[in-house]
């Protein structure tokens, strides 16, 4: 959705420092919906058609939610390094204006580009995307592993945790005090564990099908750390989707399944369970935190719902299970029987 807006003079004054706009051109300016931590434009010139991401310092959500607009940096640098690793699997950076804050990027167009979340929604629920997903991610955290000068580049402790860490695990953790000793421990493994480059928010709704295969977008989050936390990021969708269309809980477990295999075979920097069982680990905190921390998804509204997740994945955290074929499984006899 889009609703045309007055142009802001300081973006308009980015854009020509950028020589994006030329002084004096008129452009068209179509504010995005959809994001809570950006303000997301879309501008149109005789020319040229890009789209504007600049990061805001207080998220649009309930909640107060605060977080480093300096994280606009990290995002840019994290898509100019990830489309050196895999062509294709971003869109182009155009042109950035730290003054400003903000950053310039190719428009895809949504005719040729869906989004993976919309194609879910709608019963376009395909494993080979789900695959595809996962061997784009791999690759871009196989060629980041063990790499200190990646890890100094991408040294984000400060924006990760105050818009990861502390909104999806430490607050929800504040929801569930008998809960709360687990959840503060994946918080620190999360934390401490530095092995590859990390996008932060490997969501359906930030990543577009295209024709040459997915898209990510929105990696203001990016930091050098744990990537067990973007496979468990991109699977708790995928189990949460079986609350939002019960019709397809079965297809999108299969997609859980094609992605988790795909991806944990693609891995070469560490032993293979040993990710997995910190994916599994990790895994149910971030499902419950998407009802119980600052940013609830949207589409869980109903307080039955929510209980009934709580129900099924309580357990989960208080008794860990080793492997993510355990956790579909009991996602499974839950949501798609």
């Amino acid at each position: 959705m889009v609703a045309e807006t007055k142009a802001d003079p300081e973006v308009l004054a980015a854009l020509e420092r950028m020589r994006l706009v030329a002084p004096g051109e008129k452009a068209h300016f179509l504010a995005l919906e959809g994001g809570v931590s950006s303000d997301i434009i879309k501008v149109e010139t005789a020319a040229h058609t890009f789209c504007v991401k600049r990061a805001l310092a207080k998220l649009k959500v309930e909640r107060d939610w605060h977080a480093p607009v300096s994280r606009n940096a990290a995002e840019i640098a994290w898509l100019r390094l990830a489309g050196s690793i895999v062509p294709g699997a971003v869109p182009d950076v155009l042109g950035e204006d730290g003054e400003a804050g903000l950053f310039a990027m190719t428009w895809l167009d949504p005719a040729r580009h869906p989004v993976w979340k919309t194609q879910l929604r709608d019963g376009i629920v395909e494993p080979k995307t789900a695959e595809l997903v996962a061997t784009r991610l791999v690759a871009i955290h196989n060629a980041t592993a063990d790499r200190p000068d990646i890890a100094r580049r991408f040294a984000n402790d400060h924006i990760f945790r105050p818009i990861r860490l502390e909104p999806y695990l430490l607050a929800t953790a504040e929801r569930h005090p008998d809960l709360a000793e687990r959840l503060h421990e994946l918080a620190e493994v999360t934390s401490t564990t530095k092995r590859a480059l990390v996008h932060g928010d490997v969501s359906p709704k930030n990543i577009l099908i295209g024709p040459a295969g997915p898209i990510f977008l929105d990696a203001e989050c990016a930091w050098y750390g744990d990537p067990a936390f973007d496979l468990a990021f991109c699977l708790n969708h995928l189990m949460l989707k079986c609350l939002w269309r019960p019709v397809h809980a079965s297809a999108y477990l299969d997609c859980f399944r094609h992605l988790a295999s795909t991806y944990l075979a693609g891995v070469d920097w560490e032993a293979k369970a040993v990710i997995e069982g910190r994916v599994a680990h990790l895994l149910p905190g971030l499902t419950l935190a998407r009802v119980d921390g600052k940013s609830p998804v949207e589409y869980i509204t109903e307080e039955t719902a929510k209980e009934r997740l709580r129900r099924t994945v309580r357990p989960l955290i208080a008794e860990p299970r080793p492997t993510l074929g355990d956790i579909a499984q009991v996602w499974a006899e839950e949501y798609a029987n």
